[in-house]
């Protein structure tokens, strides 16, 4: 069935595909534009469609134009998220019009189509033409369709892809369409046409079916490849040479040749159907009836790799990290409680992280080697780590990053540390692609005992295809403050943009928390009075009956350290809800913290950090996530086994144990005795 959402207007047919060009005649419908006010005004204009439910896979597909600096975006909005999922934006301008389609993944919860078009310079322009949802895959086609599924010709001036009626596999009047490509257009030798799909946006495998036909098979070749966004191909069928290739074609001997095969779509791809000719005497090919379905055409297909198997931050052991005993040196796992003289580890800044080169075992000319699970060929991947210098050389190149092939005849450098900075964890992200099967293995070398420096290793996270971008919901504050702004009533100070340390000598972070080179919020204490507060307010967020959860690091580290509080705001008069706070010097650690609420109705989130004694009251903020349902954590896999009161500290000590580890005996006595 059909889901017609806003307007639907019938095309004209057209004989021939040009490349990315949609030809619609001004005289067959209507279409709605971005007024030139609403740049004046919100400077954007947003489309809200009607509650949508899709239990099956279904293809999102508009037609439109972008023209100048202006741009087009579409949205997903589910009950009870607080954000927008964003699901497409435009790239540039068009010359034409042109055709987006988008998979929307089955799913029980309603939702709502949202497009936000924004103007740019004058002159710009943002229009729509058709807007529709079908109840398929996007790359699936039978072209019967004026827009024949979003494929287009990569453009060849003199061979393309054309529409060809007749009685095709689809309908039995006389009125099907199917696609097809014939040397007679050919101009000279090694012509080639290409018909693309719409890309994939977002991970699917299966079954890809489609039928064909093709004459003088001996003299061209019929290729189906898929191609990424960076314009890599991968062949993934080829046509037989001997299969038609003397068969006379006419309605009443053509034969149909369905074929069938496994895609893997980990990441955005498009398929390609590739005719190549030799001459003007290449026969032609016939192309109809693309589908596709979830399941494997083989049984025996390996499922899609799952990368997650790759994912460690050490919390539990060295998930399915290994290494080689024959080593000089090996990692350790080790754990820093929050402190004023040394860093806990990247994940929650109280947890574990893994270390080499101590100076506990320190000796010239080792190396230690850290061994990742095999990952799968022929596949793109995105690695992700942190690492910090712990010793005091600050030398580089002590940590390396290889690809190990599993014939072990060849190492591959992907990585080298290059930065010097000490005590702060430094993000990296690598996309590696290899055709063979491989290992990440991470090498720490250590060449003498004059440049040996101790370096950690946290939270390596793995994924398909390129680094992705992160969601509208997370704000490292590396494009801007995401909506955020500053109270100007409420407070007598500002949250201050910042970028390595702060002005103000022990205290403050040294680097931020995602990158640990990369920017950061503080309220910069030497500008303000004891007392004085700086609050920061979210942009409005929708309610959810649900349970929330934000989670963001802090950063509270100088002897004059204030306060620092999370409020709820609703929007009525002296009604903050305090979430969550903390008070004093914490360390010089990022420290995580999850805080659940529920509220249904529109809300904001106020962060406020009060000035403390002294000028060493530098508080700071990175890594803001709001996220749907509770938080989840470390914790998640903890047990309670001794509650303790410490009159000394006059604290409260909850002593926790791993489930894995839920049968070992411990003497709950003498752990009160020592920590309490």
């Amino acid at each position: 069935y059909f889901i017609l959402i806003y307007c639907i207007i019938l095309f004209l047919h057209a004989q021939t595909l040009a490349m990315n060009v949609v030809f619609l005649p001004l005289h067959s419908g209507h279409f709605i534009t971005v007024e030139e006010q609403v740049q004046e005004d919100q400077g954007k204009a947003v489309l809200l469609g009607p509650d949508v439910e899709q239990q099956d896979w279904s293809c999102f597909r508009m037609v439109y134009q972008v023209t100048g600096s202006a741009s087009l975006q579409v949205q997903k909005r589910t009950d009870g998220e607080s954000f927008d999922q964003v699901l497409w934006t435009t790239q540039g301008p068009s010359d034409s019009w042109l055709i987006a389609s988008i998979d929307l993944q089955n799913s029980t919860e309603m939702f709502k189509i949202v497009i936000e078009g924004k103007l740019g310079e004058e002159g710009s322009s943002v229009s729509i033409f058709e807007i529709k949802i079908s109840d398929k895959y996007c790359i699936e086609c039978e072209f019967e369709e004026d827009h024949l599924c979003g494929y287009t010709n990569e453009w060849n001036r003199y061979m393309n892809w054309r529409v060809g009626r007749s009685d095709d596999t689809a309908l039995n009047d006389g009125t099907g369409q199917y696609m097809f490509v014939d040397s007679n257009d050919t101009k000279s030798f090694q012509e080639v046409a290409k018909l693309v799909s719409p890309m994939t946006t977002v991970p699917m495998s299966g079954c890809l079916s489609f039928q064909y036909q093709q004459y003088h098979a001996g003299d061209h070749l019929f290729t189906l490849f898929s191609r990424d966004q960076a314009g890599q191909y991968q062949e993934l069928w080829r046509a037989n040479l001997l299969e038609n290739n003397n068969v006379n074609w006419s309605p009443e001997t053509r034969v149909w040749i369905p074929v069938q095969v496994d895609l893997k779509a980990p990441y955005p791809l498009e398929l390609v159907f590739e005719v190549s000719f030799n001459g003007p005497h290449g026969g032609y090919v016939i192309l109809d009836q693309i589908s596709f379905s979830p399941e494997f055409c083989n049984a025996g297909t390996e499922p899609m790799f799952d990368p997650s198997v790759a994912n460690c931050d050490f919390e539990s052991g060295y998930c399915q990290y290994v290494q080689t005993q024959t080593d000089s040196s090996l990692w350790r796992r080790v754990s820093v409680r929050p402190n004023i003289y040394t860093a806990g580890d990247h994940t929650t800044g109280a947890g574990s992280f893994l270390l080499a080169n101590s100076r506990f075992s320190l000796q010239s000319g080792y190396v230690s080697r850290l061994f990742g699970p095999p990952m799968p060929g022929n596949q793109k991947y995105c690695l992700k780590f942190f690492y910090s210098l712990q010793g005091l050389s600050g030398t580089d190149q002590v940590l390396s990053a290889y690809l190990y092939y599993s014939n072990g005849t060849k190492q591959e450098q992907i990585w080298t540390q290059n930065y010097k900075i000490r005590n702060v964890w430094i993000a990296v992200e690598l996309t590696i692609q290899s055709q063979k099967n491989a290992q990440v293995v991470f090498i720490s070398t250590c060449k003498n005992i004059w440049s040996c420096d101790s370096v950690g290793l946290d939270d390596i996270k793995v994924t398909l295809g390129d680094c992705a971008l992160l969601a509208p919901s997370h704000c490292d504050f590396e494009a801007g403050l995401c909506g955020f702004t500053q109270d100007k009533e409420g407070d007598s100070g500002d949250w201050m943009l910042a970028r390595g340390p702060t002005p103000t000598s022990y205290t403050g972070p040294r680097g931020d928390h995602t990158t640990g080179v990369g920017h950061y919020l503080h309220m910069e204490a030497s500008m303000m009075l004891a007392g004085h507060k700086a609050r920061l307010v979210s942009s409005s967020l929708r309610g959810s009956r649900e349970t929330q959860c934000l989670q963001f690091y802090y950063h509270m580290y100088g002897s004059g350290i204030g306060q620092l509080s999370v409020y709820l705001q609703t929007g009525e008069e002296n009604q903050d809800k305090l979430l969550w706070t903390s008070r004093g010097e914490q360390g010089i650690s990022w420290l995580r913290a999850s805080v659940n609420y529920q509220y249904d109705q529109q809300h904001q989130i106020v962060f406020e950090a009060t000035r403390g004694a002294s000028v060493r009251s530098d508080i700071a903020i990175d890594d803001v996530v709001f996220e749907r349902g509770p938080c989840r954590g470390i914790y998640d896999n903890l047990i309670i086994i001794h509650i303790c009161y410490s009159r000394y500290r006059d604290e409260l000590y909850i002593l926790f144990v791993h489930k894995m580890h839920a049968n070992t005996k411990l003497n709950a006595v003498e752990m009160e005795r020592v920590v309490c």
